[in-house]
């Protein structure tokens, strides 16, 4: 019999119905996504990204309402790495989607830090690899970030190694840990990316525990993504051939994954989100159901 996993508070994004984008021709409208998160099973979502689900507070906490679901946490793009310069251009993004997201009653705000090559056309945008000033840049703004955020809206920042970003591997994650303070700046632990490159997430929450402040929970195909690394794919293509994958065909082994958060000893979301843009629109319901029964079995 599995392990009770009372810490953990899973839930479910429009990522997993195929959502990247506030408005696109390929994605189901923003209705129904609630309506088939809700019959999944899942009673967290996160507001995935801004402009996709009605932005007017009241609209959006009454929709919310009739479906019994509740928001975790909402999500930003970042380019702190580029210096004060960005700052005011960031904030006035973040205050948007802070608010909304203090207004539903959420606690987080997932940071993901800017792409340096295009999620779309693979065109490079910057160097894969931050200069010592920018990783100075990237920690003191994420900083400055947390602070801010906390005080104006009263939110934790959880900050999101993403594949294609200057914040992807081991090496790159661990870094930016020692390097910012940790009561301004925690982690969003996305057990798919940090898969995808080459990171193992057990091995991070039972060394950087206490900065773990948020999962999300993915798995990555390893044929596939030994498919990428050899063509040297970026992220979006990546996707499109199904690098991540419904559990627990993949990678890493959940199970083990949320056995070490829960001994961490603190609550926890871990929020499923699968890539699947674009995908077909019956596709995303059905395994949403399939992964929320396999999360019970792990005693999530």
């Amino acid at each position: 019999m599995a392990q009770t996993l009372d810490r953990i508070r899973v839930g479910s994004a429009p990522d997993s119905w195929g959502v990247w984008f506030p408005d696109d021709p390929h994605q189901i409208p923003w209705h129904r996504f609630l309506d088939e998160v809700s019959e999944a099973g899942y009673d967290w979502i996160e507001l995935g990204p801004y402009g996709y689900l009605p932005t007017d507070p009241v609209r959006l906490a009454d929709e919310l309402a009739r479906r019994n679901l509740n928001v975790s946490a909402g999500t930003v793009f970042t380019a702190l790495h580029r210096g004060p310069a960005v700052w005011e251009e960031t904030w006035a993004h973040v205050g948007r989607v802070a608010a909304l997201t203090r207004a539903m009653g959420a606690r987080h705000l997932v940071v993901i830090p800017s792409f340096w090559r295009d999620d779309k056309t693979a065109e490079i945008l910057e160097p894969p690899e931050l200069t010592p000033e920018q990783w100075t840049h990237l920690s003191r703004g994420m900083e400055r970030l947390g602070h801010r955020v906390r005080e104006t809206y009263g939110l934790d920042i959880v900050v999101h190694p993403h594949a294609d970003t200057h914040l992807d591997t081991e090496a790159h994650v661990t870094r930016f840990l020692d390097a910012t303070d940790s009561r301004l700046v925690s982690l969003c632990l996305d057990t798919g990316h940090y898969a995808y490159c080459g990171g193992d997430s057990v091995k991070l929450i039972e060394t950087y525990g206490e900065r773990i402040g948020y999962l999300h929970l993915k798995q990555v195909d390893p044929d596939v993504l030994a498919e990428v690394v050899a063509q040297g794919l970026p992220f979006g293509p990546a996707v499109r051939r199904g690098v991540m994958c419904e559990p627990p065909s993949g990678v890493p082994d959940l199970a083990p994954v949320l056995r070490a958060a829960q001994g961490l000893g603190v609550d926890l979301f871990a929020i499923v989100e699968q890539d699947m843009y674009p995908c077909e629109p019956e596709r995303p319901l059905p395994i949403a159901v399939r992964t929320r029964r396999f999360l019970r079995s792990c005693g999530a």
